[in-house]
């Protein structure tokens, strides 16, 4: 079971748009030395819904080779589209992902029928761990708990991607879902709650830009730790507001480029953080202690 802070990657591109493979080659080396559980490739905030289906599975393969099992690589392949999951779900399992995080499909807002029989298909087609991810603020439809119970009794179906922010789900799915499965924060303002109240990590659009700290908060909130975590805690607030100002990943990508790490290259119709909330993220990564990597 991966544990800990595990990075939701963004996908660095040139101004022209295309996938700038040296600077996220820097990207992975930042994490693979400051204490980074895990890489989540090729997520929300990794601008999956721009990248073709090409550049997806090759993303994937260029994180699992370069990470070449000194982390654990985490392969966004959900999809509205069962049959396109199951394809980009094969192409990481072949690529050597260690595991699979599937978004619930968006837009065309299955029933939770619906819901079970997408996830349960593509665990039963693609034998590689999945974790299932619930997002409704983005994709408009809410995976209720009875659904995610059912699909825990699916052998390689691992965990949950929680993004609803709505920690009173927790203690049941805790409760009916079993110590083998998973439930991992999507949210990070509420993320040390949800660990210290027995979630297993956080899959973190902060821990982009302050991967050391979110490393340690994740470390003490699975220890135990309250007041450690909440001191660290305390120094991320600022930041879990300033990264959506604008959609995720319109500023986390800037504060990257502000730290020095990418270029400003980002897909349309995502366009580049509009001036006006430049300050307000620089204040939070200076309050961070992150302005500079």
């Amino acid at each position: 079971m991966i544990t800990g802070s595990i990075v939701a990657l963004v996908t660095p591109m040139h101004e022209d748009g295309s996938v700038d493979w040296d600077s996220l080659d820097r990207l992975l080396d930042l994490h693979l030395a400051v204490g980074t559980a895990a890489i989540g490739a090729v997520g929300t905030t990794g601008e999956s819904a721009t990248l073709s289906v090409p550049e997806h599975c090759e993303v994937i393969r260029h994180c699992v080779k370069h990470c070449a099992g000194r982390l654990p690589v985490i392969a966004g392949t959900g999809s509205n589209s069962t049959r396109e999951a199951i394809e980009l779900t094969e192409s990481a399992a072949g690529a050597g992902a260690d595991a699979c995080l599937l978004v619930t499909p968006y837009y065309n807002r299955p029933t939770q029928r619906g819901l079970y029989e997408h996830f349960r298909t593509v665990a039963e087609e693609v034998a590689i761990p999945q974790i299932l991810y619930n997002v409704p603020g983005r994709t408009a439809v809410d995976m209720d708990n009875d659904t995610v119970v059912r699909l825990a009794e699916v052998d390689n179906i691992i965990g949950l991607k929680d993004a609803t922010g709505d920690l009173s789900r927790l203690p049941d799915l805790l409760a009916r879902c079993g110590d083998d499965f998973a439930i991992y924060s999507g949210d990070d303002p509420t993320a040390m709650e949800l660990m210290l109240s027995g979630g297993q990590g956080v899959i973190s659009v902060t821990a982009n830009v302050a991967p050391a700290l979110n490393a340690r908060l994740a470390e003490a909130a699975l220890s135990g730790e309250r007041q450690t975590a909440a001191e660290i805690n305390d120094q991320l607030v600022s930041l879990y507001h300033a990264l959506f100002l604008e959609a995720n990943p319109i500023p986390v990508k800037w504060a990257l480029h502000y730290q020095g790490l990418v270029g400003e290259g980002i897909r349309l119709p995502l366009t580049v953080l509009d001036e006006r909330f430049h300050a307000p993220v620089i204040a939070a990564l200076e309050s961070a202690g992150v302005a500079r990597q």
